[in-house]
């Protein structure tokens, strides 16, 4: 890591390399995404680019993290767009869900990509948490798989972030959430992978290189799934002919049928890869499964049908 001001411009470049476009950034009030804010003021088109806020509604840390942002936005220039959560949501799933949501609206009436502050560290606890819930390669991949959200500070460490706040006086606002032990993420980044790292060293750098392999494998397969020809009678119906996976073993249609699946917007966990897996090599005509998420899959002389269902079956 190189001096305060080298990490300042390095930073303010990876951000000015996102050029040309109609962008909206993700600011929740904390040191990552006011340093992403502040680096972009400095180096983006004011007139393209819109702030996007989200109070949870947990409390008056999340209100005085989204006026923070408001404010700040204020000072610098740029249109501030406030939202939040109409109920309280009490795990990390249903906040994500009521951020994104909303993220996504915004971002779809102003016509814009979403920047998001992600870093370095991000990344190597979602490859972890992922591993830990048995993700196949499609999770595994985590953060640099490709995707419609840029994140320009993938590859920047928290230490990094850190440098430049210190160095640029960014203000920020911490999270008391962020130390509750409850949620796994803040056991992961505090206790487990600092443990893991004292225990064996390096241990960190190999789980990027698991995700940037496993971002490798599902860009091949998600080229593979796109030769396939697929199917649809209806929003909830998709089928895919048997004679195109003819020729995969079990282990190949493990990172198949993922990628397969995502076209017809449906996600599949390890047990259901599995297990279609195993379905597609020992399926006979006629016989049927049913996955998590209410999909039912159906195989007949010619097809692989899936279908959503009703969660009363």
């Amino acid at each position: 890591m190189g001096t305060i001001h080298d990490t300042v411009l390095q930073i303010r470049q990876r951000v000015a390399s996102l050029g040309p476009g109609n962008w909206l950034l993700a600011v929740s009030g904390g040191m990552d995404s006011m340093v992403l804010l502040d680096a972009a003021a400095e180096t983006l088109d004011h007139d393209r680019m819109t702030v996007a806020t989200f109070d949870h509604g947990t409390g008056p840390a999340a209100r005085d993290a989204a006026a923070l942002v408001a404010a700040r936005s204020l000072d610098l220039g740029l249109g501030c767009v406030c939202g939040r959560a109409e109920n309280a949501a009490h795990s990390e799933s249903e906040w994500r869900l009521a951020r994104w949501t909303f993220l996504n609206d915004v971002a779809s009436r102003l016509d814009a990509t979403v920047v998001t502050a992600h870093t370095l560290d991000d990344q190597i606890e979602t490859v972890f948490i992922r591993a830990l819930r048995g993700a196949g390669p499609r999770g595994l991949a985590g953060l640099f798989a490709d995707s419609p959200v840029a994140r320009p500070l993938i590859e920047t460490t928290r230490a990094e972030i850190q440098l430049y706040a210190q160095g640029d006086g960014t203000p920020f606002v911490t999270d008391p959430s962020n130390v509750d032990r409850r949620h796994l993420r803040n056991r992961v980044r505090l206790d487990i992978l600092p443990a893991l790292d004292r225990a064996s060293p390096g241990f960190s750098v190999s789980l990027l290189e698991v995700a940037e392999k496993a971002a490798s494998w599902r860009a091949r397969m998600e080229a593979v799934a796109l030769t396939f020809h697929m199917m649809s009678d209806s929003p909830e119906s998709h089928s895919f002919e048997r004679r195109q996976l003819r020729d995969f073993p079990a282990a190949s249609l493990g990172f198949l049928w993922p990628a397969l699946c995502a076209r017809a917007g449906i996600v599949l966990d390890w047990r259901g890869t599995d297990r279609l897996a195993a379905f597609t090599i020992e399926g006979e005509t006629g016989q049927q499964i049913q996955l998590s998420g209410g999909v039912r899959v159906h195989m007949d002389r010619r097809t692989i049908t899936f279908r959503q269902i009703a969660s009363n079956g």
